[in-house]
């Protein structure tokens, strides 16, 4: 066998992995697709029922006789179908983050699994917390001061198309906040950076949560602070549950590394 064959060969060892990986990866994605598919086919035929509770918090603030309009030709039937599409894919999320878990597991070690799948699961609550908390709390008074900041002369009627924008990136903005402490977490254990750390940085965090509410959310000042406070809050969360969690990976280590100590002293 010549050596060109032998590179040849070796070639084909090496690209055969990344390849059943990209084959693996793509069969996961229309399984993905397939879910969000099904969950749109079943949610679809509620899209009003659905756009109506989502639309209640602004309704139930309007002026007696105020309605929402619908100033595009396409809009009573775009609004649905747009609502079913986004709620199925939030739906789908956990199976999403399955199949993300099932993809990269295999490459991790026990102790990484020990700590990811955990962390994937308060993940994906935390997700919906924050889009729970957005929608029982904080729309009632953004919508509120909004309708209420309105001049005596005009008429509020939200077109339900911004509406629906409005709402679904308020969703998705508090759905992200509220991985806050998750993402805190990471950072502490990739040894990024220590509990302590963040705690001694917590003003510029402060200043830091101010400004990015300032850009997430409309340019009117309940908005950020509700986005704010809540960033700032999680924050807290994760550095204390970095501090407690830090502790006990230290504890583990100093174990581990005491038990090999007695072997080593028992083999002598």
């Amino acid at each position: 066998m010549t050596d060109t064959e032998e590179i040849k060969q070796d070639d084909e060892h090496t690209e055969q992995p990344l390849i059943s990986h990209l084959v693996e990866l793509r069969d996961r994605l229309l399984r993905c697709l397939l879910v969000v598919l099904v969950l749109f086919l079943c949610i679809f035929p509620f899209g009003n029922d659905l756009y109506i509770f989502i639309s209640q918090p602004l309704r139930d603030v309007l002026p007696e006789g105020s309605n929402m309009i619908a100033t595009g030709v396409t809009s009573p039937f775009m609004i649905p179908f747009k609502t079913s599409i986004y709620a199925a894919l939030f739906l789908g999320v956990p199976f999403i983050l399955h199949q993300a878990w099932a993809f990269i597991s295999p490459g991790l070690y026990r102790n990484e699994i020990r700590v990811t799948m955990p962390i994937l699961l308060s993940s994906v609550v935390l997700f919906y917390l924050g889009i729970a908390f957005a929608y029982y709390l904080v729309f009632n008074y953004v919508f509120a001061f909004f309708v209420n900041s309105a001049p005596e002369t005009v008429a509020v009627m939200t077109d339900i198309t911004q509406y629906l924008d409005f709402v679904l990136s308020l969703f998705l903005v508090f759905g992200l906040v509220f991985e806050i402490p998750i993402a805190t977490l990471l950072l502490i254990f990739s040894g990024v950076t220590t509990p302590n750390k963040l705690a001694e940085k917590r003003p510029y965090i402060i200043i830091g949560c101010f400004v990015a509410g300032m850009f997430l959310t409309p340019q009117d000042p309940l908005s950020q602070a509700f986005v704010a406070i809540p960033m700032w809050m999680l924050f807290e969360v994760g550095v204390f549950a970095g501090r407690i969690l830090h502790k006990e990976v230290d504890v583990e280590s100093s174990d581990d590394a005491d038990d090999t100590d007695n072997k080593k002293e028992g083999a002598e």
